[in-house]
């Protein structure tokens, strides 16, 4: 089977406008995702990016530009300034590690509506029970928001460690059991294509 290693951020509006597509493109050619959230400002510090608060002035109007069309595009609601952002990632990206371990729900759909709280619907993904409603929304225990933390920290670091050994810088980022690399959410075609390739 198929391996596809999915490092991305909770707070990344780009994991956010890739919605459910590489769920999509897995299921299709019968491939596995491994879930890695992490740290992004962390991972841009490591290798070489620049936060989008301290890039040049030119550089954050064309994001806004960017974000703003790509939802138009994909159909998605978004605050290209939402209340909540930035805001700690950590603690739901401990809620994704514990329910990828626990492997009772749909880790796509838990993703993505981490994120979708965050950039359409100016919710804290920081909060307990913020979190608690993605989890029972995605079929998972609303107690995994708070259960595990320590092993969820040390997973979380380590998908750091993982990702910047790989070649990983930014985010959404993805990785196939042969080492091609494709980053963004515009990336997903590419990949699609790439699994339909004979060999791969």
């Amino acid at each position: 089977m198929p391996r596809i290693d999915y490092y991305f951020a909770t707070v990344s509006p780009f994991t956010y406008l890739a919605g459910t597509r590489l769920e999509e493109i897995a299921a299709r050619h019968g491939a596995e995702i491994a879930y890695k959230p992490l740290d992004v400002v962390q991972l841009f510090g490591r290798t070489g990016g620049v936060p989008p608060k301290d890039r040049h002035p030119n550089r954050q109007a064309y994001r806004l530009q960017e974000l703003d069309r790509i939802a138009r595009m994909e159909g998605m609601p978004i605050n290209v300034k939402p209340a909540h952002w930035p805001t700690n990632p950590a603690p739901s990206s401990f809620a994704i590690i514990a329910a990828q371990k626990a492997g009772s729900g749909d880790l796509g759909a838990l993703v993505h509506g981490l994120t979708r709280a965050c950039w359409a619907e100016d919710r804290d993904i920081a909060e307990d029970d913020v979190i608690a409603d993605c989890l029972e929304a995605a079929g998972f225990d609303r107690k995994l928001a708070t259960s595990g933390m320590l092993e969820g920290a040390e997973g979380y670091a380590k998908n750091l460690e993982d990702a910047v050994n790989a070649g990983v810088f930014g985010t959404p980022f993805y990785i196939t059991d042969d080492d091609q690399r494709f980053w963004g959410q515009d990336r997903l075609a590419h990949l699609d294509w790439y699994l339909s390739q004979p060999g791969a």
